[in-house]
C-alpha cells in the first residue's frame, strides 16, 4: 500500500502569451531538442510560468486533492501528468495503469457507440478484451446507458457522457485515476455513486482528484495541493488548513458601499460588524474570522424611496459555492418593520452559528410586508470566515447531548 505510484519533482511548464509567438517557441524548442541544445530557463518575451517548481508523491490508497482557482495551473499540470504536454523542466514518473478524466467526452469517438467507445478506452488503458468482456456488463449497468449503449456518442448528453466515462475508468479498477470536474455534471445521485465508487478504489489505486467543490474535496481527499499562479501554496495532509487558503483567495471587493438600481431602496450601506459578546471582530484580508458556535452582528442602513408602511426582511446565509445554508426572517419571528420616515437603521444579532470551516456570504431581501412585492435583492452585502477549529465536512455541526455507560 506504500508504493509511490505518481511523483513529480521539480515540474515546469511556460507558456507563451502570443499565439505566433507561442508556436515560433515551440519549434524552436523542438529543433534545439533535435540537435541537443538545452531549454534555457529564462523567459522569453510574453513567456510565463504555468507552472513552476512542483513536487509530490502520490501512494497506493492515497487521493491528492489538487486545488486553485481559475488560471492556477491544474489543467496545466494534469496534462502533464496525463502525458498530452511534455514539462519544460522537471520529470514525472508514473507506474500501472493510468485512466485520466480531465475533459468532458476526451478519448470518445463521436460517431462510435458507447459499445465501441468502451473497448477503445479500455484498450487505450492497457487492458485486454478478455478483461473488457469480463467487466462489460458491470461497466454499462454503472454508467446506466442502459438501452443507449449501441447509439453513437455524438447523440449522449453531457451527463450521459460523463457516466460513460467515469464507469470505464472507475470499474476497470486501473492503478491511477485522475479526475477533474467531471463530477461536477451529472444529477446528485451519480455524483453520491461516484464518490462511494472513489472511495472504494483508493484500496487499490491512486487518485489525483481536481474539483471546485469544497465539500467534495474534504470528503475523498487524503492530501491536498493549492495551486496559485503556478506555484505550490501549500502542501500537506491537513485538508482543513488548505480549504481555509482557498477561501481566503476569493475577492470579497469593496463591502462597504453597496450599491443597487432598485428603483424603491437605496444607499443600502453595511456600517459596523460586530463579533461575540460585543468584542472586536478579528479581520484577515478584509474578512470577518469567527469560531465555529460563535455568532455575527449586522447593522445596516435603509434609505426608502416610497411610502412603503411596512416592511419584510430576510438576511440569507450562502457557503462559497452559492449555496442557501440558512436564513432569518422578520416574518418568522412575528415583527412588523414600520418604516415611516423613509429611514430604517436596523441590526439583527445571529448566533450560534454552528458552521463547518469556510467562506460564507450575506444577502439580503426586502420586501412589502402587505403586497409581498419585492423591493430589493442584494448579494454580497458582507462576507465571514468560520475558522479551521473543527476538522468537519458536513455544512453544519449539530449540538447534541451524548450519554456514555461503561460496564
Amino acid at each position: 500500500m506504500n508504493e509511490v505510484l505518481i511523483k513529480a519533482e521539480g515540474v515546469s511548464k511556460k507558456f507563451a502569451k502570443d499565439l505566433k509567438k507561442s508556436l515560433f517557441y515551440g519549434l524552436s524548442d523542438v529543433f534545439g531538442g533535435v540537435i541537443g541544445r538545452k531549454v534555457k530557463d529564462q523567459l522569453r518575451k510574453d513567456e510565463f510560468w504555468a507552472v513552476q517548481d512542483v513536487h509530490f508523491e502520490v501512494r497506493r490508497g492515497e487521493c491528492l486533492g489538487l486545488i486553485g482557482h481559475n488560471g492556477a495551473g491544474k489543467s496545466t499540470l494534469l496534462k502533464m501528468l496525463n502525458g498530452l504536454i511534455a514539462p519544460d523542466k522537471g520529470s514525472i514518473t508514473m507506474k500501472g495503469r493510468i485512466a485520466a478524466l480531465i475533459e468532458l467526452g476526451a478519448g470518445f469517438n463521436p460517431i462510435l457507440t458507447g459499445r465501441e467507445n468502451i473497448y477503445n478506452n479500455a484498450a487505450v488503458i492497457g487492458f485486454s478484451k478478455k478483461e473488457i468482456d469480463a467487466r462489460f456488463d458491470s461497466i454499462v449497468a454503472f454508467s446506466e446507458i442502459g438501452e443507449f449503449i449501441d447509439t453513437p456518442v455524438k447523440n449522449y448528453s453531457s451527463g450521459m457522457k460523463v457516466r460513460l466515462g467515469f464507469a470505464v475508468a472507475a470499474q476497470l479498477e486501473p492503478d491511477v485515476l485522475i479526475i477533474d470536474e467531471v463530477l461536477a455534471v451529472g444529477d446528485l445521485g451519480f455524483r453520491v455513486k461516484c464518490i462511494n465508487r472513489i472511495q472504494e478504489l483508493l484500496r487499490k489505486s491512486a487518485v489525483i482528484f481536481v474539483s471546485h467543490s469544497m465539500a467534495q474535496v474534504t470528503t475523498i481527499c487524503t492530501d491536498l495541493i493549492l495551486l496559485n499562479k503556478g506555484r505550490i501554496e501549500f502542501k500537506g495532509a491537513d485538508i482543513g488548513a488548505g480549504v481555509e487558503k482557498y477561501f481566503m483567495k476569493f475577492d470579497t471587493g469593496d463591502q462597504q458601499i453597496i450599491r443597487t438600481k432598485n428603483v424603491f431602496l437605496k444607499n443600502v450601506s453595511l456600517s459596523t460588524w460586530g463579533a461575540k459578546d460585543a468584542q472586536l471582530p478579528e479581520v484577515q484580508e478584509g474578512v470577518l474570522q469567527i469560531e465555529s458556535g460563535g455568532g455575527i452582528t449586522l447593522k445596516l442602513n435603509l434609505d426608502v424611496e416610497q411610502s412603503v408602511k411596512r416592511l419584510k426582511i430576510r438576511i440569507g446565509i450562502f457557503n462559497v459555492e452559492y449555496r442557501l445554508l440558512a436564513e432569518v426572517d422578520t416574518d418568522q419571528e412575528g415583527l412588523t418593520v414600520l418604516n415611516e420616515k423613509g429611514n430604517l437603521q436596523f441590526e439583527v444579532d445571529i448566533r450560534p452559528l454552528h458552521l463547518r470551516y469556510g467562506k460564507y456570504s450575506i444577502h439580503l431581501h426586502v420586501m412589502d410586508q402587505d403586497t409581498q412585492e419585492r423591493l430589493l435583492r442584494q448579494s454580497d452585502i458582507a462576507h465571514f470566515l468560520v475558522k479551521n477549529t473543527i476538522p468537519v465536512g458536513s455544512d453544519f455541526i449539530l449540538p447534541a447531548t451524548w450519554r456514555f455507560q461503561t460496564s
